[in-house]
């Protein structure tokens, strides 16, 4: 007989959950992140592979974390249908854990991608982009904003040169309506937009984000660095971008004009050639 799982005082789903050991068997370790660990786990009945995000509940010490877990889940069946977003499969909870399983992207991060290569051409990158202003296109028309995209959060599904990019980890994202401004501080420091540093933005942060990859992408190296993280905001408010190292002198114009206009125009239309 199946074992169902429902404390409201302490509990994160609104909803009566199984047991995940009834269906999944977990494996070995993913990742790791702030709060959950990502494991492998293989459906039972099927022998199917997935990714299980395991949160313990010990980490989530107010209301606003848990609110932020169920938010996160939420988003991310808001985005399911969308071919470029990690798809999630179920949701489970126990007196220990929230479990988040999903689908399984075995290629690895875009960012072990360009550490491997040092920067990846243009052509590539233009496929690679066009993809991710796909995904920051379709968030924005459903009101989430993501609010926290760097290379670390685009996952390959194979290991093939063909593989699919999709968008993972949701933590961070918000649903927002137009018009609507925010003034938390959150984001990586290399990819985080001035207008989130001067607490008052909306979705256009995720378009700069999304520059700060294009440039990466094609450099192999962030547009603002330093070596702590008050010293990469102030340059990240100074805005002041390098085109004039390798290997810049022999990417187009084209390309250079795009990364220009993307964190400050927060332009969504994407045309490299």
């Amino acid at each position: 007989m199946e074992t169902f799982f429902r404390n409201p005082a302490s509990a994160v789903l609104p909803y009566q959950t199984p047991r995940l050991r009834d269906h999944y068997l977990l494996g070995k370790k993913l990742g790791q992140g702030q709060f959950g660990t990502t494991y492998l786990c293989t459906h039972k009945a099927t022998q199917n592979l997935y990714a299980c995000k395991s949160i313990p509940k010990r980490k989530l010490l107010c209301r606003e974390d848990y609110e932020d877990v169920w938010r996160e889940i939420q988003i991310m069946h808001h985005l399911s249908e969308h071919p470029n977003v990690v798809q999630i499969k179920g949701t489970y909870e126990d007196g220990m854990f929230v479990h988040i399983v999903m689908e399984l992207c075995a290629g690895g991060e875009l960012f072990d991608r360009i550490i491997q290569k040092g920067h990846i051409s243009e052509r590539e990158a233009a496929k690679l982009i066009k993809t991710i202003v796909g995904v920051v296109e379709a968030c924005h028309s459903l009101g989430v904003m993501h609010r926290d995209l760097k290379p670390e959060n685009f996952l390959f599904n194979t290991p093939d040169d063909d593989a699919k990019l999709k968008a993972t980890d949701f933590g961070l994202s918000v649903f927002y309506k137009p018009g609507e401004a925010f003034s938390d501080v959150v984001g990586s420091p290399y990819y985080v937009a001035p207008e989130v540093l001067r607490k008052h933005y909306g979705p256009e942060v995720d378009v700069w984000s999304a520059g700060v990859i294009l440039y990466i992408l094609l450099s192999g190296v962030p547009p603002f660095w330093a070596e702590t993280e008050s010293g990469i905001f102030r340059q990240i408010l100074q805005g002041k971008l390098d085109f004039a190292s390798d290997p810049w002198p022999s990417i187009s114009d084209s390309a250079k004009d795009l990364i220009k206009k993307m964190p400050y125009d927060h332009a969504t239309n994407v045309c490299l050639h």
